[in-house]
């Protein structure tokens, strides 16, 4: 499946930067194939392409987890925004450590990334699959805690 996503990946690309949308020329069609099977045949021999290189495999954990993740960023906005305008919000800035649910490199990856996305927290160090944290407020930190954001992430795993 990997080689079938890898090869149409090209495919389109080829097609798209090509500017040949037909195949009425024949050298151009095949130059384009050849190269394309030659990737493909490299990329076999050198064995670069893996699941977590497959980005289109999570494709359906990602239409519900980038809206979420969204959501999620601009709630943090406003609280770290608020914290800005409004002196009289604490700020106590705080380092923890969270595990991550998921087993792969992709899981900690995404989940340390959404991490950082999210104003107000910043994953400072990956260690067999712990991240540490940097949490602007107490309250930032316990969501992280909380886990809803690692147990998406670790969602997302299971559909590779």
């Amino acid at each position: 499946m990997k080689y079938v996503i890898a090869a149409l990946s090209l495919a389109g690309m080829w097609f798209l930067w090509s500017g040949q949308y037909t195949l009425h020329h024949g050298l151009v069609a095949f130059f384009g194939v050849a190269s394309i099977a030659l990737v493909l045949w490299l990329s076999h021999r050198l064995d670069i392409i893996d699941a977590e290189g497959q980005p289109l495999l999570l494709g359906g954990g990602l239409v519900t987890y980038g809206p979420w993740l969204a959501k999620e960023i601009v709630k943090a906005n406003i609280d770290v925004a608020k914290r800005i305008v409004n002196p009289a919000m604490p700020i106590s800035p705080n380092v923890i450590r969270v595990e991550s649910v998921g087993t792969s490199d992709l899981a900690h990856v995404v989940f340390a990334n959404s991490i950082t996305l999210t104003p107000g927290t910043l994953s400072m160090d990956i260690e067999e699959g712990v991240i540490t944290v940097h949490a602007l407020s107490k309250e930032g930190g316990e969501d992280v805690l909380a886990g809803e954001m690692n147990r998406r992430c670790a969602a997302l795993e299971e559909r590779l």
